[in-house]
């Protein structure tokens, strides 16, 4: 019994299979709220096999990258005012994306929707499938012109977002919208201690993967075409990590020296972290609330032969983990709506409320004012975030720099990020896509020595 059930589990899944867990995995974020990351991990048990679970993943990225649009052809093609269950509405989308951007032959899709309907266990509803789709194909080119004429549809993003970058970038915001719906590239991250740039481009093409060095982040290395880790070389060796290139730039402004002691606040799962160590002999405290995603770090520092103190907690509940010896850098990698990531993180769309803002902007301030106490005169605070919302970014910096005034803004070196960066008072704005890299917020603050003024923080 037990041979067989190896047997079954090793077999490659159908393409039924496939679109039925496509649609219970796109499901479980509409319908339930989850992370795409927690609902494909939740269907790990059902797909053994590397090729179909990258067929999975693909399948569900795609489909919650252009959701909004996929919705909208639902309610178009649908009764009106009628919606099906949520499976079955999570296979349409599914199927909807097959037809409208993949190669494969339409008619085959749709009886291959048609049986993932049973394979869901709804029989009824493969009629409402079949009818569905096929409508879709002889109705594809009224259907397309009204989605561009319907901006949420038009732009794969809801309304209430779509609107907020509109109005923090009038400039760029439809590059930013575009940029969101593309795929992401796939940046490493060479561990010098291990090898050199140089090196690890030699290794890769020894491996026949191309690869490019970054004109930003000295240890970043673009690859041509992403593959799955186990395809680099050194990588359970710790030579390399994935990491965006625009991540890897904290490193470089919180430049950390030997013997420093450093505080990563929100610290999971911890690339930044272990950048850090990569760069220079520290004293490292990562804290972070998600015992779970800190395995995650435990297993990176594991990999990468790095130590570090870790703690679970609250970081701006310090009195409960400080051990009241200051830090002379402090990395504050905020909560934040993650609106710079999108391309990442295609269920950011979808999860994501306008109401959000506000409470991750008191939050961003409660752990500035909590863990700013903790930095030692003289020392440096970089506060980051993964967003392009000015109410997370610009003015969380501002409102903190009018009330704290042992705060100074550090100036961002010059000639430092992409071309045409954004840089202002409190900081410097990276937008998704530009140079290749993800929509990332630095700013840099330092303390001022005890008598030393605004105008002459060094005094």
């Amino acid at each position: 019994m037990a041979q067989k059930n190896a047997s079954t589990k090793s077999a490659r899944l159908s393409t039924s299979a496939l679109l039925a867990s496509a649609a219970n995995t796109v499901t479980a974020v509409i319908a339930k709220g989850q992370s795409l990351d927690d609902a494909l991990e939740s269907m790990a048990s059902t797909v053994s096999e590397a090729e179909d679970a990258a067929a999975l993943q693909a399948l569900s990225y795609g489909t919650l990258r252009w959701y909004t649009r996929l919705d909208y052809w639902q309610t178009q093609l649908l009764e009106r005012g009628t919606r099906p269950k949520p499976r079955i509405g999570g296979l349409l989308a599914v199927a909807l994306h097959q037809l409208a951007f993949s190669n494969h032959p339409p008619h085959a899709i749709v009886d291959q929707a048609v049986d993932a309907a049973r394979e869901l266990g709804e029989p009824r509803a493969a009629g409402l499938v079949n009818a569905i789709l096929r409508r879709f194909l002889r109705e594809r080119e009224r259907l397309g012109a009204a989605a561009e004429e319907f901006p949420p549809a038009r732009f794969a993003h809801p309304a209430w977002l779509m609107e907020r970058i509109r109005h923090d970038w009038p400039d760029h915001w439809r590059k930013i919208l575009e940029a969101n719906n593309q795929a992401p590239p796939m940046w490493l991250r060479v561990n010098r201690r291990r090898t050199s740039p140089a090196e690890y481009l030699a290794a890769l093409a020894s491996e026949s993967l191309n690869a490019t060095r970054s004109e930003l982040a000295p240890d970043a290395l673009l690859l041509e075409t992403p593959v799955p880790v186990t395809r680099l070389p050194g990588f359970e060796s710790g030579a390399v990590s994935v990491q965006d290139a625009g991540a890897q730039l904290a490193a470089q402004l919180l430049a950390v020296g030997d013997r420093m002691r450093v505080l990563d606040a929100c610290a999971a799962p911890g690339g930044k972290a272990c950048h850090l160590l990569e760069q220079a002999d520290v004293e490292l405290v990562a804290v972070d609330r998600s015992a779970e995603r800190l395995e995650a770090l435990r297993e990176n520092l594991r990999r990468l032969q790095l130590a570090a103190s870790v703690i679970v907690g609250d970081a701006a509940d310090t009195a409960r983990w400080w051990d009241s010896r200051p830090f002379e850098r402090i990395l504050l990698d905020a909560p934040c709506t993650a609106t710079g990531v999108i391309r990442r993180h295609p269920d950011v769309k979808l999860l994501r409320r306008a109401s959000d803002i506000d409470s991750l902007r008191r939050e961003q301030l409660r752990l500035l004012g909590a863990l700013w106490p903790l930095l030692a005169p003289g020392g440096r605070l970089l506060y980051v975030t993964c967003s392009v919302l000015r109410a997370e970014n610009d003015e969380v910096v501002e409102a903190f720099l009018t009330g704290e005034p042992s705060a100074n803004s550090v100036p961002i070196p010059e000639g430092f990020g992409p071309a045409g960066v954004r840089v202002n008072q409190a900081g410097i704005q990276f937008l998704p896509g530009e140079a290749g890299l993800d929509g990332f917020y630095y700013a840099c603050l330092e303390k001022r020595h005890s008598g030393a003024s605004a105008g002459n923080p060094s005094a």
